[in-house]
């Protein structure tokens, strides 16, 4: 397995504060380097109680509601714990603990749940992230004249997944261009060398 892959991940949560909601779904996919899908895990709904999903705010109430997300999470025996092994069985066919950065989009809203629910599936990546939302932002402030990607924001794990992959694919044919041998020359001061600056680890 090439140490490039990369792991694409989303979660579906009652709510936005890891210490007091609950992630009621998630999804995995593997990537090569070039965003060619190699795998796709399994999209779990994960069981809450009635309770739960009653606290959920009308927002979350409607929206998981009318995606089928809500009478999924009724139906589903998984829990955190089944959900967070069956991922990592996943991963460990493809991407060696520790390879891949977490990448998906506001991934680090991700990352908070995940450190809280599901621990170690949190310390199976790399500790720096890989967030298309960053991009989308600076794309905004620096190529204002690109037009922004239109997301179909379904709010289900892998639906999102795609989109962020997808997104990522428009900005990068679009911004991430490909200097010409002749620029690199000219920019790093002989073929095929890096500036100094750019050797340090980050």
């Amino acid at each position: 397995m090439s140490p490039d892959n990369l792991i694409w991940i989303d979660l579906e949560m009652t709510g936005l504060e890891p210490q007091t909601d609950f992630i009621i779904e998630i999804a995995t996919l593997v990537t090569d380097s070039q965003l060619n899908l190699l795998a796709e895990g399994p999209v779990l709904a994960i069981h809450q109680s009635d309770a739960v999903l009653a606290a959920m705010d009308d927002w979350n109430q409607q929206q998981h509601g009318k995606s089928g997300l809500v009478d999924r999470i009724r139906a589903s025996t998984v829990d955190e714990r089944e959900a967070e092994m069956r991922t990592l069985e996943f991963l460990h066919q493809h991407v060696s603990a520790g390879q891949s950065p977490m990448c998906g989009n506001s991934i680090c809203q991700d990352r908070r749940f995940m450190a809280r629910w599901m621990p170690e599936l949190e310390a199976y990546f790399h500790y720096r992230n890989l967030d298309v939302s960053t991009i989308k932002e600076l794309a905004r402030r620096w190529y204002p004249a690109i037009r922004s990607f239109n997301k179909t924001s379904a709010h289900l794990a892998l639906r999102d997944i795609h989109d962020s992959i997808e997104e990522l694919r428009f900005y990068r044919e679009r911004l991430f261009v490909a200097p010409s041998s002749v620029e690199i020359q000219v920019s790093t001061g002989s073929p095929g060398s890096l500036p100094h600056s750019d050797q340090a680890p980050g």
